[in-house]
């Protein structure tokens, strides 16, 4: 596979939408200095408790709740919280809400498009667009401070689901899941997304790879990775999976978690053996994925080390919290927003410049509360609260790290996992370790790899760790080649019936 194919998959994953701009209207729109949300009674017919949003934007296409967030180019959102709002009720949105990248009296004023949504849906990370959630029109407003005048908008629409359509080879597969049930306490269903071998037949057998998608997507990529592996002819004599990772508060990278609940327990006891069965897996299971997918699998090879029989990491998230994108979480008096010299910690890169920083990140993720990625993170790694919040890993005002909250998260240190237990784990990991990294990751993530590869060659391990110069945040396509050969040499009967 061409390497370029693979980038061009990630960067559909994390690049900003491209925006259609909307022709300005001839007549200047009515002018508001705050924001009046109304509920529609006849689709929330129950008190509503939960975050409501407003977003406003200088153009109104594609729907402004789908890239209010945005990692790169988010919109000015305001939000507030409400606890029983009767149906039919109104909230007015003004000076005390929740605001970014600026306060209501400082945001940027004009003609704008707006538009108000509310979560609803407990098992989407993005608010205004899991299924369920409600949203309003898009209208037009003067936005104006000081200005006593307010523009009514009302909720009065569902997000629907848009479903996943099937082809000969690509099928959605649903299984409930006692355990995460039981942990909610409500139904709930695993999902994945299912590539069937090119010809598939009922009555042989085949090996089962497990792609785990970054941050952001879930199992209806696997349509995606059908048509990037159309050129790959030895992806065709095997079972791919695409699970769903994500969650409410993020992506549940398939650990278990005091606050996301028993995730691996459930992949692994619940979904693989499921897979197997209905598409007639030979028992020989692999895994790779990409950025929260390459710590996924990474994780779930070496946790689940009888299960599966190799992983291919790709740019995998902090492997080693020791360099948790160049912040050392283990250490003394440690701040998530400056570094030792005082300078702004960056969370992102390209072509040389710094293009996120972590205390503007993190204003955007308390406006948008659970699922943004660092909220993501202390959901898997931190302990749970009395009111059933995960702890916080730093203060969110100052950035200071909490000690202790570090410290628990030693748990979920793939590194330090390895260097304490690698008198056990070694001989099963035997031949399975594949991790690759950019050497110039968009996201700091090279680092640890880095830790991880040194840990390993001290330790004499057979794992393969590679550091690929000047390779940015992607997939890494001579180890995506290199995997499906291991592959196929490994299960040569691979689509022969039983018993030839």
């Amino acid at each position: 596979m061409n390497i370029r194919s693979w980038v061009a998959v990630v960067f559909a994953l994390f690049a900003p939408v491209a925006c259609a701009q909307t022709p300005p209207a001839t007549t200047e729109p009515p002018a508001a200095g705050s924001f009046r949300v109304t509920f529609d009674a006849a689709i929330q017919p129950t008190p509503y408790t939960g975050r409501v949003y407003v977003a406003l934007s200088t153009h109104g296409q594609p729907p402004l709740r789908r890239r209010a967030f945005d990692w790169y180019q988010p919109l000015q959102v305001f939000a507030v919280d409400v606890t029983d709002l009767p149906p039919g009720g109104s909230i007015t949105i003004g000076e005390n809400a929740l605001a970014y990248p600026k306060p209501l009296a400082q945001a940027a004023q004009g003609a704008l498009y707006v538009q108000a949504f509310a979560r609803r849906n407990l098992d989407s990370p993005e608010p205004g667009q899991g299924v369920g959630d409600l949203f309003s029109d898009v209208i037009r407003v003067t936005f104006r401070q000081p200005e006593p005048g307010v523009a009514d908008l009302v909720l009065n629409q569902e997000v629907k689901s848009a479903g996943f359509p099937t082809s000969d080879r690509v099928r959605e597969f649903t299984l409930p899941s006692p355990a995460l049930t039981e942990f909610l306490g409500r139904p709930f269903s695993l999902r994945a997304g299912v590539i069937l071998p090119k010809d598939f037949n009922p009555i042989a057998t085949y090996p089962v790879l497990y792609f785990i998608g970054g941050f952001g997507s879930d199992h209806t990529f696997a349509r995606q990775l059908r048509t990037i592996l159309q050129n790959q002819p030895l992806a065709d004599n095997l079972v791919i999976v695409v699970p769903d990772a994500s969650c409410y508060r993020g992506h549940s990278v398939f650990a278990d978690s005091a606050n996301n609940g028993p995730w691996g327990r459930a992949f692994t006891t619940e979904l693989v053996p499921a897979i197997d069965a209905a598409f007639h897996g030979n028992g020989h299971r692999y895994l790779t994925g990409i950025s929260s997918g390459g710590w996924s699998s990474l994780w779930l090879q070496v946790t689940y080390h009888d299960t599966f029989h190799g992983v291919w990491s790709h740019c995998p998230d902090p492997v080693d919290f020791s360099d948790f994108q160049q912040i050392n979480l283990y250490a003394a008096g440690v701040n998530m927003y400056k570094d030792h010299g005082g300078e702004r910690r960056p969370l992102a890169r390209s072509a040389g410049r710094n293009t996120l920083f972590y205390d503007d990140f993190m204003r955007m993720e308390t406006v948008m509360g659970p699922g943004g990625q660092i909220h993501s993170f202390e959901a898997v790694f931190s302990p749970r609260l009395p009111n059933g919040q995960p702890r916080p890993l730093f203060d969110r005002a100052t950035g200071n790290v909490d000690p202790l909250t570090a410290k628990a998260w030693e748990a979920y240190d793939i590194n330090l996992i390895l260097m304490r237990r690698w008198g056990e784990l070694g001989p099963k990991l035997k031949g399975k370790l594949h991790i690759v990294a950019g050497g110039y990751d968009t996201y700091f993530l090279d680092g640890a790899v880095r830790n991880l590869k040194a840990t390993l060659e001290g330790l004499r391990a057979d794992a393969d760790v590679q550091i690929i110069p000047d390779m940015i945040h992607s997939i890494h396509g001579p180890t995506m080649n290199a995997m499906f050969e291991t592959i196929a040499k490994e299960n040569p009967r691979a689509g022969a019936p039983r018993g030839e």
